[in-house]
């Protein structure tokens, strides 16, 4: 893969990858950035939510589970001195349907950390993350079904 970033300005960027798609890169106005796109740690942590959320839903969908709404959070604390690293993270996965089966969800979010998440298969080396899910049965008002911490196997 070959990413670059070109400057544009003051702390402003504009990366491209593989893809072809731009992306813009900015900072803060305290340190020199106009605060007009994401930082880059936080593409970070929008990398990994959205791999290991391509991954469940993927999975979700061939065990034919009725999904109807589906999010991935990442709450990812960073270090208080520099270079200010992600320290931990909590990866939480969010899913409302219809009779949602638990096993099938807890398998899917398994086989992305351990197997096709390369994100997070990179970044679970650097620090701990600790998954989460919600299932939630659709209807008028959602309503919660299940709220657990899901233990991997031990490598």
């Amino acid at each position: 893969m070959l990413a670059s970033v070109k400057w544009n300005s003051r702390m402003s960027f504009t990366g491209i990858a593989d893809s072809g798609f731009p992306i813009f890169l900015d900072t803060d106005e305290s340190v020199g950035g106009d605060n007009r796109a994401a930082r880059p740690l936080e593409l970070i942590a929008l990398g990994l939510a959205g791999c290991t959320a391509m991954d469940v839903i993927s999975i979700l969908q061939k065990k034919r589970q009725e999904v109807t709404s589906f999010e991935v959070k990442v709450d990812a604390a960073r270090a208080n001195e520099h270079p200010k690293v992600f320290t931990s993270a909590v990866i939480r996965y969010v899913i409302t349907g219809k009779n949602i089966d638990e096993a099938a969800l807890t398998r899917a979010i398994e086989l992305s950390a351990v197997k096709y998440c390369p994100a997070q298969a990179m970044l679970a080396n650097a620090f701990p993350m600790e998954l989460r899910y919600e299932i939630y049965e659709d209807g008028r008002q959602p309503k919660l079904v299940k709220e657990a911490v899901l233990e991997l196997p031990k490598k």
